[in-house]
């Protein structure tokens, strides 16, 4: 779990979200400007660009309709709902405090959620006891899900695991609406998860515009339905999946 524990990100956020300035919203974004990613120090930081880009998108009660849809994605999917221990834990609720909290929520939600949050250890075999509480321990409970084949159960977020995940993930937030209504929120969210995604599997960001642009096309989505929830397409080696993207989007620096 070192990978995790390490993660600036991940070290910051066990750290409090910090000092975001004064109260109120102190910028106005420009039609068409694109908000840059506002990483420092390798961890991400909410700003006012952040705060107004969350209220544009409007807030956490619209958050918690885009993560709903996505778990429930999510947990009909055979591949990813191997890694979900418990659909009765409040999944979409936790992420959705997390994304408000990462873009500015001053109400802190997250950390509210985790401070709110019972005790929960699992008994995850020979990886032992685990209380899960926060990001790091809730991807290592997912590696050990007693769910996985057993010559996969410990392995951590590999290539195809992600991508699955980055599908359905953009296809939850384009089926919520906000993507139509809140562009300069998408704009900034697709990076924004390039950014998190990349501690789980380092190729992965560059597949995150893929993602968006596959959720895009009804053909896509109809035909994973048709074939029981399945991408067949995903179940390649990095380098086959590298080679189907744009040339433009294969390794460099974005987001």
């Amino acid at each position: 779990m070192n990978s995790l524990t390490n993660d600036p990100d991940i070290h910051a956020e066990s750290e409090g979200l910090g000092d975001l300035g004064d109260d109120g919203f102190t910028y106005e974004l420009d039609g068409d400007e694109d908000v840059e990613l506002n990483v420092v120090g390798n961890s991400h930081e909410a700003s006012s660009k952040t705060q107004v880009l969350l209220l544009e998108v409007g807030g956490l009660e619209k958050l918690r309709m885009f993560t709903d849809i996505f778990y429930q994605k999510a947990m009909a999917d055979p591949h990813n709902d191997k890694f979900i221990r418990s659909h009765s834990d409040p999944h979409g609720e936790r992420f959705a405090t997390w994304i408000a909290e990462k873009f500015g929520d001053r109400s802190l939600p997250w950390q509210e959620n985790r401070r709110n949050r019972p005790n929960c250890p699992v008994n995850l075999g020979r990886a032992g006891v685990v209380d899960v509480h926060d990001r790091s321990t809730a991807h290592y409970a997912a590696w050990h899900s007693p769910k996985r084949e057993t010559e996969k159960w410990g392995d951590h977020f590999n290539l195809q695991d992600c991508r699955v995940w980055l599908r359905l993930h953009f296809w939850s937030l384009r089926e919520s609406g906000l993507m139509e209504s809140s562009p300069k929120f998408t704009q900034y969210y697709t990076k924004f998860i390039a950014h998190f995604v990349k501690v789980y599997e380092r190729q992965a960001p560059q597949f995150v515009r893929d993602s968006v642009r596959w959720s895009e096309k009804k053909e896509n989505t109809d035909a994973y339905l048709a074939r029981g929830r399945t991408m067949p397409d995903v179940m390649v080696t990095p380098a086959e999946a590298l080679r189907g993207l744009p040339e433009e989007e294969r390794g460099g620096s974005w987001p």
